[in-house]
């Protein structure tokens, strides 16, 4: 068994998430990775009773209603946080928009929190899928084909050379298309027009249209510091998603590749990135190509699928590396399955069956852990409140339309 690398625990860390999702396994899993090591841990939720806020290894919530509405409320916001943790801590944003508004924000934050020093507009043109594939186009790194189209007219020259289902895109995460989606496949073309046909003017310049890619999903994710070429990464493969073969993981494994770690280096040096990066690449089936579907300028919800044989992963890295003290680049740890119970729970109920689970030399849950059980029971809690009220809903407006 790997001897725990000793972290600095005067330096805090403070989890910051924009998005509104309540049921966050990712968030949950940095409270446990730097708790566990005796690090204060600190986050922004969105009421005190998501599964985060109860996680024995968070020191406190911050309870944030809405979102700051400008980058001055933000720093205010953040100040009064600052103030209260009484440490400059470490910032680790967990979804695309925390992430812009760090960057954008450095220097007024740089007096509470420590946080990677890169190009303030970086995060930004990753997080954005249309930049984001016009910079993969000018560095020479193979992606899938996006266009942003502002007419019809645009999408039909676009399927004229691509074949269906395609995907369609929020061109940035936090604002979803029809207040519902960040990412759908149109299996045919009528699907991809009636959705275009019935998304509001204002909202149609938000929409990406990407060819879907066949082949395996690869993520790559990992660790790096530019100005010290410091580069810590892991791949893995995404073996069961959710919703299938457009979603999240459900189930993946850590499976060292070399060619794809080369791949992503190119990449990361070549926009002079530093921090934790989460990369999403589908191995085109077509051509033999890895090619980037997304680049997550953060941590990503599934970081805790990879570890190295020193016990670190991303987020501990990233602890490390900020503080001044030395990151054991080791060997990547292989065959370690990672699961997120609901999401596996749900693609099997969708798909029909149940999925099996490959043998693997080490497992980890999501939500399961018995020193921390908490947030598994409010997990399920409020997963199950969440159906319970869809149901009324339904059978609400079923009796009004009835009437």
């Amino acid at each position: 068994m790997a001897v725990l690398p000793s972290l600095d625990t005067t330096y805090p860390a403070l989890i910051l998430k924009a998005s509104r999702g309540i049921i966050h396994h990712g968030a949950v899993g940095i409270a446990r990775t730097l708790g566990r090591l005796g690090v204060p841990v600190y986050a922004v939720v969105e009421d005190a009773f998501t599964p985060l806020a109860c996680s024995r290894y968070l020191t406190k919530a911050f309870v944030w209603e809405s979102w700051p509405g400008d980058g001055e409320a933000f720093l205010n916001a953040m100040s009064i946080i600052a103030e209260i943790i009484g440490h400059r801590a470490i910032l680790i944003p967990m979804d695309d928009l925390s992430a812009v508004c760090v960057a954008e924000n450095a220097d007024a934050l740089s007096r509470w929190f420590l946080s990677p020093q890169l190009p303030f507009d970086l995060p930004r043109q990753l997080a954005n899928k249309a930049s984001l594939f016009s910079l993969c186009t000018r560095i020479g790194i193979p992606c899938a084909r996006t266009v942003a189209p502002r007419s019809e007219d645009d999408i039909r020259e676009f399927i004229k050379h691509t074949t269906f289902p395609i995907v369609v895109k929020a061109a940035e995460q936090w604002r979803l298309l029809n207040d519902r989606y960040s990412t759908i496949v149109m299996p045919t073309r009528e699907d991809l027009f009636d959705l275009y046909e019935h998304t509001n003017s204002g909202e149609r310049s938000r929409i990406i249209i990407q060819e879907y890619v066949p082949g395996e999903d690869w993520i790559n994710h990992g660790y790096c510091n530019f100005d010290m070429h410091l580069y810590l990464d892991f791949t893995g493969k995404k073996m069961l998603s959710y919703p299938l073969n457009a979603g999240s993981t459900a189930l993946g494994m850590s499976i060292h590749n070399e060619e794809l770690r080369c791949q992503s280096q190119i990449f990361l040096k070549a926009v002079s990135y530093s921090g934790i990066f989460d990369i999403d690449w589908r191995l085109d089936e077509r051509d033999g190509q890895y090619k980037i579907v997304d680049c997550n300028p953060r941590v990503g919800q599934n970081f805790r699928m990879f570890e190295n044989r020193a016990a670190i992963d991303v987020v501990r890295a990233q602890h490390l590396n900020l503080t001044g003290r030395r990151i054991d680049n080791a060997q990547m740890t292989e065959d370690r399955l990672f699961t997120v119970e609901s999401f596996y729970l749900f693609s099997s109920l969708h798909s029909g069956r149940l999925y099996r689970r490959p043998l693997a030399d080490s497992k980890e849950l999501a939500w399961w852990s018995t020193d921390d059980p908490i947030p598994f029971f409010l997990m399920s809690l409020r997963l199950l409140l969440r159906a319970i009220n869809r149901i009324v809903r339904r059978m609400w407006n079923y009796a009004i339309q009835s009437v």
